[in-house]
């Protein structure tokens, strides 16, 4: 199990230090109407080191919820669907919708590259048309209950937890060695 210990260093540091481990997926928040929801997805991504997190859009979020995690975060606020998916053609990036309604893929066959943004929309309307369209593939979280959908909060979580099972199952990891500490 990957852990990373408290460091006792100035923030500036600590951030230097997580960002030569992170792992290279990035998580997008798309148009997320819940500040709540923001925040816990923020506090999540720490937990798994994310390259980025994206918020597409301007809605606030509730820096409570991420527990302080957003301190340590690469947090990237863009205005609109456009400017998300203009720099994800700039960059590269292999964008992996969630949203079940319209996905061509489960979650345990879905190819989740190690580059991938991981896009997850609003609570009521999803992904965007737009995000879903440009999709490198757009994925559905199984259900076996009568609820008509999971917390965004909660997808999150999952999806991200996925990305992470596939590469450190076996004892592959994807991260680089740990820095050394200074001193």
């Amino acid at each position: 199990m990957a852990h990373v210990p408290p460091f006792d260093m100035p923030r500036s540091e600590i951030r230097e230090t997580l960002d030569t481990i992170r792992h290279p997926f990035r998580v997008a928040i798309d148009r997320a109407k819940n500040p709540f929801n923001i925040g816990a997805i923020i506090r999540t991504a720490h937990s798994f080191l994310a390259r980025e997190i994206i918020l597409i859009g301007s809605e606030p979020w509730y820096p409570r919820a991420a527990m302080g995690m957003q301190r340590y975060e690469n947090i990237v606020e863009l205005p609109d669907t456009a400017a998300f998916l203009e720099r994800a053609r700039t960059q590269g990036w292999p964008i992996v919708a969630f949203e079940k309604d319209v996905s061509n893929v489960g979650l345990w066959e879905a190819d989740m590259p190690d580059d991938a943004v991981l896009v997850f929309g609003n609570e009521d309307d999803g992904c965007a048309p737009a995000i879903v369209e440009a999709a490198h593939q757009v994925v559905a979280i199984p259900m076996y209950g009568i609820n008509h959908s999971y917390p965004i909060a909660v997808s999150a979580g999952i999806g991200m937890a996925e990305w992470a099972r596939r590469r450190y199952q076996q004892g592959r990891l994807v991260t680089p060695a740990a820095p050394v500490t200074p001193g």
